[in-house]
């Protein structure tokens, strides 16, 4: 299946970059031009589609359209829409921020055994909701399992599942068993039924690897693995980490029964067992990708937000090459101009490490970019992450020409917006009182009298929003004063001040 990075699906969903590819067909980041945000597209592979089976892989896609966007959970990604264009289909999911629960395990070695019991008790909470339907998901594996920033897990890919009903064998079967070998359970293996024990086997699978860093029946060749799955018993993991808890390892052991019968009877079972095994309510270590944070804190606010995490730029790039910067740069142009921010922050920040390769990291084409991604972002409302860029971009211009050079006062005065627009007024007051003697200084390169009104407004502005109303009443009433006498009373900026003193009751009409 050849794809083309820059194509658009159905007029709308500009295909970036291939993140999955699978017997069904491939999943790509992509930007929703209409709405201008990212998302994930799915593609069912035209060649699977050609031939004897095309009806049948059809009814199978649609099916998986339906059944995916009729569970309403926190923990299944949304589906946005669905549909098809020429031989393709295509399927349009919400874009999930944060790593795959085989990438979070292979990074965190030994997986605290808390963590583990975090994410099977949410993937419970998925399960139930999807074996309510009634679906079963039958590819439940880490490669399916998303750990966002704030611990919570998502659940990917229902691509498989079937809606259990008289036709689900004759519209699933294809000859082999569906799902994935290291995951499967053995009435699975064997072609026979299956139901929502089989993913509560699949949940065994998933937490025994979790607990002990490998799945528990491996080999060199499916058949193998299949073999080991119907007849070979799963090694306990307290023998492999003896901290982990007896009764963490007799719930593995139970999900893991061949006999289907002998497994929980359903997940909200398995559920509480788990929730026995929880971290006490308390405070989360701070870290993000902590999946036990949503039961230490539930539906609480992320207080780790509050904290300016280093640049990451988002996946955007196609291939392996690097970027060519000249044409990104165009391309930069081209979204800015038809109002794409969100794709053309993602290409600014893809493309800055090979243009400060390219051209040194203090080069003027860098610096260039760099003020474009921090303006953009700016734009896009990513004040979080416009903040480091642009207090990095006034320290370098304040070293090289002076505290009082414009450019650095304007980073400056740009970071102290985006302060106010996180909700650090304290912060943001003491960046806008450290600005105000440049401005207000017209001997000084960067005095600029409308930019030192703005900037008296803002702080009278911040002084109320913290509590100060005798300090806001004074800063506010000195400045109608000073934009009376220069501008005159009739100005926009005098008839907005003394609409707030009068507010405060200080000053009448």
């Amino acid at each position: 299946m050849t794809v083309a990075t820059g194509r658009v699906v159905a007029g709308r969903y500009e295909l970036s970059k291939l993140i999955g590819q699978g017997g069904m067909g491939q999943v790509w980041t992509a930007y929703d031009q209409r709405l201008d945000r990212r998302v994930a597209v799915k593609l069912l592979r035209p060649d699977k589609v050609a031939g004897q089976e095309a009806d049948e892989l059809r009814r199978r896609f649609v099916r998986e359209c339906r059944v995916t966007a009729q569970v309403d959970h926190p923990g299944l990604v949304t589906v946005h829409d669905a549909g098809s264009e020429g031989e393709e289909l295509f399927l349009v999911m919400q874009y999930v921020d944060g790593a795959d629960l085989s990438d979070h395990l292979a990074e965190h070695d030994p997986y605290p055994w808390q963590w583990a019991v975090a994410v099977a008790a949410q993937l419970c909470a998925v399960l139930s909701a999807v074996h309510a339907v009634p679906i079963v998901h039958r590819d439940l594996k880490p490669r399916n399992v998303m750990v966002k920033q704030d611990g919570t897990v998502t659940v990917l890919d229902l691509g498989v599942a079937s809606v259990m009903d008289a036709d689900t064998t004759r519209l699933t079967h294809t000859g082999t068993p569906i799902g994935s070998p290291a995951y499967m359970a053995p009435e699975q293996a064997m072609g026979g039924a299956v139901g929502p024990y089989t993913d509560l086997y699949a949940l065994g699978v998933l937490l025994h690897e979790l607990l002990s860093g490998d799945v528990p029946f491996s080999g060199s060749t499916a058949l193998g693995v299949l073999h080991r799955h119907l007849y070979e018993p799963p090694v306990p993991v307290r023998r492999i980490r003896p901290e982990v808890p007896e009764a963490l390892e007799a719930l593995v052991l139970r999900l893991l029964a061949k006999d289907p019968q002998h497994r929980p009877d359903s997940a909200q079972e398995v559920y509480e067992h788990l929730a026995l095994l929880l971290p006490a309510r308390g405070t989360p270590t701070g870290a993000p990708l902590d999946p036990t944070r949503p039961f230490l804190r539930p539906h609480a606010p992320w207080p780790d937000r509050a904290r300016t995490p280093a640049h990451q730029p988002a996946p955007v790039a196609p291939t392996a090459e690097k970027p060519d910067v000249a044409r990104a740069v165009d391309e930069v142009k081209r979204l800015l101009g038809e109002g794409r921010i969100t794709q053309a922050v993602d290409i600014l920040g893809a493309i800055l490490p090979t243009a400060a390769e390219q051209h040194g990291e203090h080069s003027p084409v860098v610096r260039t970019l760099r003020k474009q991604y921090a303006a953009t972002l700016m734009d896009d409302g990513q004040y979080r992450r416009a903040l480091p860029e642009l207090r990095r971009l006034a320290d370098e211009r304040a070293a090289e020409a002076g505290q009082a050079d414009p450019q650095s006062l304007r980073f400056r005065y740009d970071a102290a917006q985006c302060l106010e627009q996180l909700g650090e007024p304290a912060a943001a007051l003491a960046e806008y009182r450290a600005l105000l003697p440049y401005y207000e200084n017209q001997y000084v390169s960067g005095g600029d009298p409308e930019l030192a009104h703005d900037v008296r407004r803002r702080i009278g502005h911040l002084l109320l929003s913290l509590g100060d109303r005798p300090a806001a009443h004074d800063t506010l009433a000195r400045l109608l004063l000073d934009v009376e006498r220069l501008k005159g009373p009739g100005h926009p900026l005098a008839g907005e001040v003394r609409r707030t003193l009068q507010w405060l009751g200080q000053v009448r009409g």
